[in-house]
């Protein structure tokens, strides 16, 4: 798939908390979170709003690409948790950016965790088939919302909020290309990881006790381990033989960041070395689907991506689903 990224851009609300601070509120001992999660700080929206981090980060990647807001003629929002049911979240984003009636396409897709590479993969092909020149692609996060901080704290606390955009176009000739992109699914981890109610499962009118009992996220850590041990591996080696890139060829991989404890994990499952791998979750925790693009911008403003590099985004989402993508830029 002849497409490429001209730009990237970040954003997180102004409000920094740290670990600490979190054990502190919560009468934990010092190190009882840190421990247990690896994360040392996280950001969180207190005036700020989803729709706020996508428009910031949105802004800046466009700033990156060096292209006005009217230049997009598409855009796919790749968030795991919606700004509300109905209607998708890309058209109020498209709206606050500016873009008149009818310029643009605006949607969402969802695959929780991989978002991204789900709304990235989405907007490569429309570019491809030429139903658009030039695509935003954002994930942004309102992450601690409805974490279980009474029965799981361990769990709520592994989470922060924020955003990140990409731009997409067609990818000349030595531009760089997607070699290749998978995912695979795991139903029978169907319960293992999620929030119940805000769907249709659950009549709040009928149902109001059940809708709220099902109102905060949940995950069997020991049931995700287990299909991520069994059947990681063989995921990616299915994803490097289809881009016929050798382990080896990788230069920079961008996982999601589920926590620390979890890429230290993928590092030694899949031999990746560490200092090949993106990680940014100690500083600001699992931001879902925004995690994947937030990493990626993160590197590319440090250096340490380059044309020519061999980019591959990995991870992992509630349902049980695998994802991945080989870069070239």
């Amino acid at each position: 798939m002849r497409v490429r990224i001209v730009g990237t851009g970040r954003a997180v609300p102004a409000e920094r908390i740290t670990t600490r601070a979190l054990e502190e509120r919560l009468g934990l001992g010092q190190g009882t979170l840190e421990n247990a999660t690896g994360v040392v700080e996280r950001y969180v929206c207190n005036a700020e709003s989803q729709i706020d981090l996508a428009c910031a980060a949105a802004a800046l990647a466009l700033e990156d690409a060096g292209l006005e807001p009217g230049a997009v003629d598409l855009i796919v929002g790749g968030c795991g948790v919606p700004y509300q049911p109905l209607p998708a979240t890309a058209p109020l984003v498209m709206q606050r950016l500016g873009l008149a009636d009818g310029s643009a396409a605006a949607f969402d897709v969802n695959s929780t965790c991989l978002g991204f590479l789900t709304a990235f993969e989405t907007a490569g092909r429309m570019i491809e088939a030429g139903q658009c020149e030039t695509a935003l692609v954002f994930s942004s996060e309102v992450a601690s919302r409805a974490l279980p901080w009474q029965d799981a704290p361990e769990i709520a606390a592994l989470f922060g909020d924020g955003a990140a955009a990409a731009v997409l176009r067609k990818a000349e000739p030595g531009e760089g290309k997607v070699a290749a992109s998978l995912m695979r699914t795991y139903p029978s981890g169907w319960e293992a990881c999620g929030i119940g109610s805000g769907g249709t499962r659950f009549d709040f009118r009928k149902e109001q006790e059940a809708f709220a009992a099902h109102s905060l996220f949940h995950m069997d850590g020991k049931e995700l381990f287990r299909l991520t041990s069994r059947h990681f591996n063989g995921f990616v080696d299915a994803l490097l033989e289809r881009a016929g890139w050798r382990h080896d060829d990788v230069d920079l991989v961008v996982p999601h960041q589920a926590s620390p404890l979890a890429l230290a994990h993928m590092a030694r499952q899949t031999g990746f070395a560490p200092e090949r791998l993106v990680d940014i979750s100690a500083r600001f925790g699992n931001q879902i689907a925004a995690s994947m693009p937030f990493a990626l911008d993160v590197a590319r403003r440090q250096g340490r991506v380059a044309p020519g590099m061999k980019l591959l985004f990995l991870g992992t989402s509630a349902g049980v689903s695998f994802g991945g993508m080989a870069l070239e830029v």
